[in-house]
């Protein structure tokens, strides 16, 4: 039989999507109960880009569970020397029950996915990071409920968390306002796939019009730090700061998948202030997390 993958947020149902995070939401609840379903099972980490919060809720939610985790880089294997990645993907699911990559392509994990014997989780690429998606859906619902009729501003960067703000529309059903500077718009099938679902505005503070959450990102990914300068040129009208704060919902949130810039994508007023959520956010990382790996290797 297939494994169970998580490549994208579109690989789970909108039922499946919620019923992950309301278990993480338990799991957060119950954290101190002796609980290891995943005793003597080993996760493969796969790390081509730098990492705190990925490497050390996958880390710690296996040590949680019972199991171990893997830390491999490209200096740790043969995939820095060349090899084939279908040749490493059925070695390494070969000798462990699980793999989480965080890496440049995103062919790469699906790559990985189609030669691999066990589930595969995406860690981040630079189309998607789903990962963090699942613990930004679960701080929403902590908060404030569901989802599903709700506005949420992506204001910045068409980035892969924006394409994966683009999946959680499809798959839970809220409005996304989108603010971009011309030129780094989320990719135009992504878009296209979510149909009404995502609305573009010519400005910051017009996207977050009625908005229940509003969320950014750095201007410059990973990756990205050469362009440092271009982008501070393009994005410099596309902070995050207290006027466009006050023109979301008077209980809106915000939210930052970290590391973030003070004084570029969004201002320190308004990261430090009452509307940021962005360390439980961080926190829940490592409960959605255990969720999903619940969800893969136990079946639940």
């Amino acid at each position: 039989m297939n494994p169970r993958h998580f490549i994208s947020l579109l690989d789970v149902s909108g039922a499946e999507l919620r019923a992950l995070i309301h278990r993480a939401i338990e799991l957060k609840n119950h954290r101190d109960l002796d609980y290891q379903p995943l005793k003597g099972r080993v996760m493969a980490m796969i790390f081509e880009k730098s990492s705190t919060r990925t490497r050390i809720s996958f880390e710690a939610g296996m040590s949680h569970f019972g199991g171990s985790a893997l830390f491999l880089s490209p200096r740790d294997t043969q995939l820095g020397r060349g090899e084939p990645l279908r040749d490493s993907a059925k070695v390494i699911s070969s000798m462990v029950d699980c793999i989480m990559l965080r890496t440049d392509k995103h062919t790469t994990v699906t790559t990985f996915a189609e030669h691999s014997r066990v589930p595969v989780i995406n860690g981040l690429t630079d189309e998607q990071h789903p990962c963090q998606l699942l613990a930004d859906i679960q701080t929403f619902f902590e908060l404030r409920g569901d989802l599903q009729g709700k506005t949420v501003a992506w204001i910045g960067d068409g980035n892969n968390m924006c394409h994966s703000y683009i999946h959680a529309a499809m798959v839970l059903d809220f409005t996304l306002h989108i603010a971009c500077p011309v030129g780094y718009e989320p990719a135009a099938a992504i878009v296209a796939a979510a149909g009404g679902r995502v609305k573009f505005f010519p400005d910051t503070v017009a996207a977050a019009v009625g908005a229940d959450l509003v969320v950014t990102d750095v201007w410059a990914s990973m990756g990205q730090e050469e362009e440092q300068k271009q982008r501070e040129i393009a994005f410099k009208n596309y902070q995050v700061d207290a006027a466009v704060m006050a023109a979301a919902q008077p209980d809106a949130l915000f939210m930052h998948c970290l590391p973030a810039h003070r004084g570029e994508e969004v201002s320190a007023e308004v990261i430090d202030g009452p509307q940021s959520v962005v360390f439980q956010e961080a926190e829940n990382r490592l409960h959605a997390q255990k969720a999903l790996l619940e969800f893969l290797l136990c079946g639940k």
